[in-house]
């Protein structure tokens, strides 16, 4: 960690604006060299403009190849397209959009050009796909998520109104590549100079009632500080707190494509990671002025919970906390609703659901495994370690099938509206029943060919036979939860665990770990791990 992680931001750390967009459109990438490609992540494709990474001969290639994709698919409906507000975003939404066009798709932008945040554009989708019109509908969204502010992202979000599975990324990236290499010979495009428009935030504002106990929260007249770390939530905010009377401030309305108001995150870079300290540094400057504070990273589909007894929370804690809760408070969910989770977040959670007799859904790295779930009604809440959740309404039904950091964050309101106690003080409870884990991750150096090799490394191969002075009792290669492949390796023991799974960017390989013996147990389960790993991949 830098020793200016948590310090505000200087001059010199701040993007240029102006370079990054002549970049945008100057800058011709060669599919050749593999980091110029177009390669669909865990949430889409990401990059700088500066790096040739995410220039305007990416976006038209990879909406052509969604164009295609989604008559390829039979969707036929309107494509939802809202936008956060990184630099890169709002000119790839226009390329975006002359593409469509161009292509006769029937495209709907947000009614007052504001931004999107991804939970708006998942709710949106569903909506018009469950009112019964013939059409399905589909979306985009241009977001890097939390990334730096050099960053530019586009994700595609198909029918489900979750994130698209890997065999369509796979054929979009395929495709879009293709059409690069082609000099872009098969994209069509025209001047948008007509399309629909739709009010994402009245809708999903005016929805919320529906999924949370707004008037508890109103009731309580608990003093609630939202701060949107700069980002797409900023408009909805204030909305939320005009429509539900709420006792609500928007911490910090400023939204700037550099971002200069933030703190440096733990490797000096600005990232808008509500669940990281560092990041959270100057909203943590404000956890005694409210009852219950929150943060959002910049579209809005991670969360972070700050409580003036327990400051910025882990957000395995947090996630252990609302399912508790929300389980034992939402009487319209079937009986056998499950519980999804990563198979990287807390063992606390399993000792939560097996207290409440529920079925836990542990699923590979992704939100995508819980959508069918989220959608059926068969997976009541799905979250993952690194601050992304969503669950049903109360009535059971779906609300979004992408992560909802907005929902999150009024959640923990709710929670301490009605309970009187903060999320912080209840994860207290549940450790006093349950122990209290001690949880890290950690990177260890992997050569291209060792991290292929854990990729698809099976449990069964490794030989050890205990982790830190217990038996293991689970080698996986394989989520208990649908059988999905993990793209890695879990190793459990009664007290602790560790997961190894390769890095997509770096050449290292990240070691999540976890000991319920407190934290000299948990740095032998890590060294132990990367032994057991190393041994695995001949290394």
């Amino acid at each position: 960690m830098t020793d200016r992680a948590g310090t505000p931001a200087a001059e010199s750390d701040l993007i240029d604006v102006p370079a990054l967009l002549e970049a945008y459109f100057a800058l011709k990438p060669d599919v050749s060299i593999p980091e110029q490609r177009v390669v669909f992540g865990t949430s889409g494709h990401r990059g700088s403009s500066l790096n040739t990474a995410f220039n305007e001969h990416h976006i038209a290639a990879t909406t052509q190849a969604i164009v295609e994709y989604r008559a390829d698919q039979g969707i036929t409906g309107p494509l939802f397209i809202g936008s956060d507000t990184h630099a890169l975003s709002h000119p790839a939404q226009t390329t975006a959009l002359k593409v469509l066009v161009g292509n006769d798709v029937r495209v709907l932008v947000d009614e007052y050009d504001d931004y999107v945040p991804t939970p708006a554009l998942s709710h949106a989708i569903l909506t018009w796909n469950n009112s019964g019109a013939e059409e399905q509908a589909d979306g985009i969204v241009v977001t890097p998520s939390h990334n730096p502010p050099a960053d530019g992202g586009f994700k595609y979000n198909p029918p489900h109104g979750g994130p698209a599975d890997s065999d369509a990324t796979s054929w979009i990236a395929n495709r879009a590549n293709e059409i690069i290499e082609a000099g872009l010979l098969d994209v069509k495009m025209a001047e948008p100079s007509a399309v629909e428009t739709y009010d994402f935030r009245s809708k999903y504002v005016e929805d919320l009632g529906s999924i949370i106990d707004m008037d508890a929260i109103q009731r309580s007249g608990i003093r609630i500080g939202a701060d949107p770390l700069g980002g797409a939530s900023v408009h909805y905010w204030q909305a939320i707190a005009e429509r539900y009377d709420l006792n609500l401030t928007v911490v910090n309305p400023l939204t700037d494509p550099t971002w200069r108001f933030m703190t440096l995150d733990w490797d000096g870079k600005i990232r808008m990671d509500p669940s990281s300290p560092s990041a959270m540094a100057s909203v943590l400057a404000h956890k005694d002025d409210y009852d219950i504070l929150t943060g959002n990273d910049a579209d809005a589909d991670r969360h972070g919970i700050v409580t003036p007894d327990g400051g910025l929370m882990n957000p395995n804690h947090f996630l252990a906390v609302a399912i508790d809760y929300l389980y034992r408070n939402r009487s319209g969910w079937g009986a056998d609703a499950a519980i999804g989770k990563t198979l990287v977040s807390s063992s606390i959670i399993d000792k939560v659901a097996e207290s409440l007799d529920r079925r836990l859904d542990e699923v590979p790295v992704g939100f995508k495994w819980f959508v069918p779930g989220l959608v059926d009604g068969s997976v009541g809440f799905g979250g993952e370690e690194s601050a992304g959740a969503s669950f049903l309404r109360k009535d059971g039904t779906v609300w979004t099938t992408d992560k909802d950091g907005i929902l999150l964050c009024l959640l923990a309101a709710e929670i301490l509206a009605v309970t009187g106690k903060t999320p912080s003080q209840l994860y207290r409870e549940l450790t006093e029943k349950f122990g209290d884990p001690v949880y890290e991750r950690v990177d260890a150096a992997a050569t291209p060919a060792q991290k292929a090799a854990l990729g698809k490394l099976d449990g069964a191969a490794i030989p050890a036979t205990e982790l830190a002075g217990d038996p293991i009792v689970a080698k996986l290669s394989k989520a208990p939860g649908n059988g999905a492949a993990v793209g890695g390796v879990k190793v459990v023991t009664e007290n602790a665990w560790f997961a190894a799974r390769p890095s997509g960017t770096e050449d290292v390989y990240k070691i999540y770990a976890e000991s319920f013996k407190g934290p000299e147990h948990l740095k032998q389960v890590q060294a132990e791990a990367k032994l057991i790993v190393d041994a695995a991949l001949g290394g």
